[in-house]
Order: structure tokens, then sequence, then C-alpha cells
């Protein structure tokens, strides 16, 4: 049976690498800093993805306003499993919630979203398979920049190498440009929580 609903990332053994991608100031900051620092907002939730494919998708190849620069982010596997289990799905699963009111009771206090989109080929298309995205909100986001983050990298130029690629029809060439990313280990209570296939 299909694995539709999968964690899968570059990780080692102690740390799991997530994407995101921020207007030039923040990045720039973040990198010459080495953490998050301001004009990054420790005020708002702040998405993060494993999945490279699904970034510069939703990034249109970091060529989206405020989405110019494209970072990886090494954060400890210790935060990012911390984070899963505090997380609630962005749509009630009766399994889990019961009813979608009592969904809303635990979303609306939730200092972690958990939402499960399409992944997406490196021409765009839908796959029948879907990635996950993690919003890491106010109550957590001093604990995910400050202690979770151990590390940044700008990967904007790859990510413009690979957009050109693909627009020249050399997709396995953009391919390989790619990170390893393969299956991450969840904790069975966390697997359920956020309703991932293990």
């Amino acid at each position: 049976m299909a694995l539709l609903r999968q964690v899968r990332a570059d990780f080692d053994g102690d740390t799991i690498r997530v994407y995101q991608a921020y207007p030039a100031a923040i990045a720039d900051a973040a990198l010459a800093a080495g953490r998050f620092v301001a004009p990054f907002s420790f005020t708002r939730m702040t998405w993060i993805k494993p999945s490279l494919r699904w970034l510069v998708h939703r990034s249109n190849w970091a060529r989206k306003p405020g989405q110019e620069r494209v970072l990886a982010v090494r954060v400890t596997r210790a935060g990012w499993e911390q984070a899963l289990s505090r997380a609630v799905l962005t749509a009630p699963e009766p399994a889990i919630h019961g009813s979608a009111a009592a969904w809303s009771a635990v979303f609306e206090q939730a200092d972690v979203h958990v939402q499960w989109d399409p992944e997406r080929t490196l021409r765009g298309a839908a796959l029948n398979q879907y990635s996950i995205q993690v919003g890491i909100g106010r109550a957590l986001i001093r604990t995910y920049a400050e202690e979770w983050v151990v590390g940044l990298t700008d990967l904007t130029s790859t990510v413009h190498r690979m957009a050109a690629l693909v627009r020249a029809g050399r997709h396995a060439d953009a391919q390989r440009l790619l990170p390893p990313e393969r299956p991450y280990p969840l904790p069975s209570p966390i697997a359920r929580r956020i309703q991932a296939d293990t």
C-alpha cells in the first residue's frame, strides 16, 4: 500500500533539515548572526517544510515577493519531535478529534499546526502523496529560533540553478541538486497525532 502521508527529510542522528523562504532583510540578518534575529518576527507563526521540492513550488523558485531567499535550516531532532508532539492538524480528523467542534477548540489553543499538502514534481505537478509543513506558533517561536536551530545555509543560488535547468528541460540535472530525502522515523504516538503513514 502506498504511503500517502510520509515525512521525508534530509536528517542525521541529531538534526533534520527544513526549509524556509524569506525576504533578503530577514535572510541576511539571520545568516550574519548564525541564527534568527530581527527583523525575523517572534510574534507570528513561522512555517517550516522538510521538502525542498514543495518549498520551491511554494516560493515560485524564490521569485515570490517576500520569499526571494531560500534557507536550509538545521533543527535538532529533539526540537522537531517536540513540535510535532504538540501539533494539531489544520483540518479535523474524526479518529483523533471526534467532532469538528472539539477539533476547533484544540486548534485555537495549539502551539503548533500541521498541514499536509500535495507533494510536487520539479515541474510543479501535484503528486499522489503529501508533504508536511509545520507551523511553529508564538508560544514556541523563541525556542525554535534560539534553541532548536543549530545551523543556517543560503540555498538561493542552488534554487535558481535548479529553476534554470528545469526551464531548459534538463530535469534529471535539476533533480541531482535536490538533497537526499528519506523517510523520517517518527515515534508512533507522534505519527498518529499528525496522521502520518509509517
